[in-house]
């Protein structure tokens, strides 16, 4: 499903939110969140259509068309399958991470500037964030040499994916706690850049499977 601004939602074992903001003077929103069950997991991802308007906007929804239905594949396949449904658009940006509930892992790949971080639990600031690796690259025009990385995570670990228009310093001092949602709408209103589409998705992961 793509996802406009609203309450934190259920989806398998996360509970996520998002928060967006089209930049002004334009009608469509270019950014878009991905929320996609599967057995045993849930794909998340953030897709960013190149600049801005109507031409971006069409891009990322391709994009996210594409992915729906197909998150059991893994993240670099899916990767693949956008890079060639967009050959004839403008391209995205994206990061993709796949929830397993069945391992507890999280495996995820990124190509472009989609932030990716996972907040882990735990006392120790330098021990609980992680940042996926961004391949530079534009999906739909040229494409790098893809990697999935895999990590494992516990109830409570929590997923920010955030696009260029927001600032990238905004998990500075960042605490978990707020819903998904609630989070979400406070890193977009703190740091919004104002000069671009923006989108601010929060994820948290819940249990393992039984």
């Amino acid at each position: 499903m793509t996802a406009p601004a609203s309450r934190a939602r259920r989806t398998g074992a996360i509970e996520w939110g998002v928060a967006t903001q089209t930049m002004a003077g334009e009608a469509d929103c270019g950014d878009l969140a991905v929320v996609e069950p599967f057995s045993g997991g849930v794909l998340v991802g953030a897709v960013d259509g190149l600049g801005h308007g109507s031409e971006a906007a069409e891009a990322a929804r391709l994009a996210a068309s594409t992915l729906a239905g197909r998150a059991f594949e893994p993240v670099v396949s899916l990767v693949r399958r956008c890079h060639n449904a967009l050959l004839e658009t403008r391209g995205v940006v994206m990061s993709l991470a796949s929830f397993n509930s069945a391992d507890s892992t999280i495996t995820w790949t990124g190509v472009g500037n989609v932030t990716a971080m996972l907040l882990r639990v735990g006392p120790s600031d330098h021990s609980r964030r992680n940042s996926l690796l961004l391949r530079g690259g534009v999906v739909g025009f040229q494409l790098p040499a893809l990697s999935e990385y895999v990590l494992a995570v516990a109830p409570g670990d929590t997923l920010l994916l955030a696009t260029d228009g927001v600032r990238p310093d905004f998990a500075e001092g960042l605490v978990l706690g707020p819903p998904p949602q609630e989070l979400a709408e406070r890193i977009l209103a703190q740091h919004l850049k104002g000069s671009d589409d923006a989108l601010v998705l929060v994820a948290q992961f819940l249990e393992s499977a039984a």
